[in-house]
């Protein structure tokens, strides 16, 4: 080997190892990739970093704008209400609390749905209060202190809740019939607890005409504020009686010639009643239904046909409404 020969070996380059490989018939691919990155000169290697440098720089500011816009998306926020702690501490305006009061509500006969007391020793105007809540005839309830404590603090050891709209009396419901010329129409609930159907019956019942709702004194619910509420001011129109007994009234009002007729499952298609005389409906609640004692005092069961065998009941309310217009399509 020459002096020439040696350093032409020292001085070869990456293309002429890559041609030598070739030759040798190893990697074909790679000496072809070689060529390709050595085909650009120095100037256009310069040029190419300077676009990819360019190219960076435009794509910063792109991404940049975007952060940047704002988002049609994005509502403003909203101002954050202010809670009124007096909403949450704020009586029920039928509460009476305290003797005096309660003495004199009982005293001028405002209606009082029941009397709550403490147990325990009573005084002398404790139990004075007592004697007078059930001379009115008003539902007194023995409860522990503590339960007082939860519904307010200054009970003094007993509390009252008001009737939200005045009671009338049977009679001025018969009077009314009697007045219009008519034949009474009334609508007795027994047992029902919840406001809410209180309140769609006075509501039903004043819109087809009838001339009055009866409820009892004890387990059902009267005029609070829930059931005045969902009578919509339908109870400006029609009168509300509160009775002892349910038994004894339906046989005072069978004195006048008044029809009574029970919704129950058993009884007979309410298609197939004639309703055109003095009558009344007497509507239990939806779980329980009516009593035995006050079914066993109606005259005719009543039902509801149902299509659909798996729906075996229907809301106390609902039931109402079908037989009130029932009743009103015989007058």
């Amino acid at each position: 080997m020459s002096y020439y020969d040696d350093f032409s070996k020292k001085k070869m380059t990456k293309r002429d190892h890559l041609r030598e490989d070739a030759k040798k018939g190893e990697d074909e691919t790679s000496f072809r990739r070689g060529m390709k990155k050595n085909t650009l000169s120095r100037g256009q290697q310069v040029d190419k970093v300077h676009a990819r440098i360019t190219n960076n720089a435009e794509k910063s500011k792109t991404k940049t704008a975007v952060n940047n816009r704002p988002s049609a998306q994005k509502s403003p926020k909203k101002p954050v209400e202010q809670l009124d702690i007096s909403d949450i501490n704020r009586e029920p305006e039928n509460l009476l609390t305290g003797r005096n009061p309660i003495r004199e509500a009982i005293k001028t006969g405002r209606d009082i749905e029941k009397l709550l007391v403490a147990k325990g020793d009573l005084s002398g105007t404790a139990r004075e209060i007592i004697a007078m809540a059930r001379e009115a005839r008003i539902p007194v309830q023995m409860v522990e202190r503590t339960r007082l404590d939860e519904i307010t603090r200054n009970h003094q050891g007993m509390i009252a809740y008001a009737s939200a709209y005045q009671y009338a009396d049977v009679d001025d419901m018969l009077k009314d019939a009697q007045q219009k010329g008519e034949p009474p129409f009334l609508v007795i609930l027994d047992g029902v607890t919840d406001p809410h159907n209180l309140g769609a019956v006075i509501r039903t019942a004043a819109a087809v005409g009838a001339h009055g709702v009866i409820v009892p004194e004890r387990r059902a619910v009267g005029l609070t504020p829930a059931a005045v509420k969902a009578a919509a001011g339908s109870i400006e129109h029609i009168k509300v009686a509160r009775v002892t007994n349910i038994v004894k009234e339906i046989g005072e009002l069978k004195k006048h010639g008044i029809w009574f007729y029970a919704a129950d499952a058993a009884g007979k298609s309410f298609r197939e009643i004639d309703f055109s005389g003095p009558c009344a409906l007497v509507i239990g609640s939806e779980g329980d239904g009516i009593s035995r004692l006050v079914t066993e005092n109606c005259d005719y069961l009543v039902s509801i046909p149902m299509k659909n065998p798996d729906i075996e009941s229907l809301n106390a309310s609902v039931a109402a409404g079908i037989l009130m217009y029932a009743v009103a399509s015989n007058r």
